[in-house]
């Protein structure tokens, strides 16, 4: 039996989140933990549940992705990050 993988979605647009989800279950190893809609809660969700990946929208209001990423880096060190954005802009590629 493969090991599961727990996953935090963060993203604010709700739809989004219950497509990754519902793509997401078709693999049994992945299950989705927590969904949030702010970067704040990310933080917040990230320390309490220490999942092994997060689905990190860049666009998240309260605070935005690339900051939240630097707080939870501190308190869940091997949770690995994956970004989502629909921007495209070089200047987003480049402050990561």
């Amino acid at each position: 039996m493969l090991p599961v993988i727990r996953i935090l979605v963060a993203d604010d647009y709700g739809d989004w989140r219950r497509q990754v989800r519902l793509l997401l279950r078709v693999h049994p190893e992945w299950q989705v933990i927590c969904e949030v809609s702010d970067g704040l809660e990310a933080v917040q969700k990230s320390e309490e549940l220490g999942p092994d990946l997060i689905l990190l929208d860049i666009g998240l209001p309260g605070l935005n992705g690339i900051e939240a990423a630097r707080r939870i880096r501190q308190p869940s060190p091997n949770s690995r990050i994956v970004f989502l954005s629909a921007d495209n802009s070089l200047d987003v590629v480049r402050s990561l």
